[in-house]
């Protein structure tokens, strides 16, 4: 029984081993538009067969790549301490990180973006998700963020002026030092912003 679990341990060890080297080999092809099963094996110094019996389809392996990128990110935004102080600091803390890490991801996460399902697209950002949405439901309990616009739209438009930064700076238009005071910014005033003023509102 010992040495059968000692096998059963040594073999889960190389398969995550394996799962690791196949995914870096993902995040390192997929920016240079060369990855593919193939490719992934040899880089990763496995089989295809390995390749194929931890990620039965090429999209399966795109969306692992994205889930791991994200939730790495995750863990960064989680060390800014969303939970402590202001919301409004807090929020420009964690979209200050989360820009940090897209700076790595942004190439990969791009062309797997034009690869994947949106539903595969939205399943990878969950965590995202509820991390921001944790913050969102914070700082709407205490007045600091409006209430006058769906959560899940701000959390949705939150992460789509992220990707929106980064596809500016590689086209460009964004200069990169300007990236975070321009994001941060932006979403700041998303999440503090006030509806529109009626045409019959009076002014002040």
């Amino acid at each position: 029984m010992a040495t059968a679990q000692r096998l059963t341990r040594y073999q889960r060890q190389v398969a995550e081993r394996n799962v690791d080297a196949i995914l870096d080999a993902a995040e390192e092809l997929l920016p240079h538009g060369q990855a593919n099963i193939s490719a992934v094996a040899v880089l990763a110094g496995v089989s295809r067969v390995t390749v194929y019996a931890h990620f039965p389809t090429w999209e399966a392996l795109l969306e692992a790549a994205v889930e791991r990128a994200v939730r790495r990110t995750m863990a960064a935004l989680q060390s800014e301490r969303p939970d402590d102080g202001p919301p409004a600091q807090a929020l420009d803390r964690i979209i200050a990180a989360a820009w940090q890490h897209l700076a790595r991801y942004g190439a990969m996460a791009a062309a797997v973006a034009e690869l994947l399902s949106p539903e595969a697209v939205t399943r990878t950002h969950h965590a995202a998700h509820h991390t921001i949405g944790a913050l969102l439901e914070r700082g709407q309990a205490d007045g600091s963020f409006r209430t006058d616009l769906p959560a899940g739209w701000l959390i949705t438009a939150c992460l789509a002026l992220v990707h929106a930064c980064s596809d500016q700076v590689r086209a460009g238009q964004i200069d990169e030092h300007d990236a975070v005071r321009i994001l941060t910014t932006s979403v700041r005033d998303l999440f503090t912003g006030t509806s529109p003023r009626s045409p019959d509102e009076p002014r002040d």
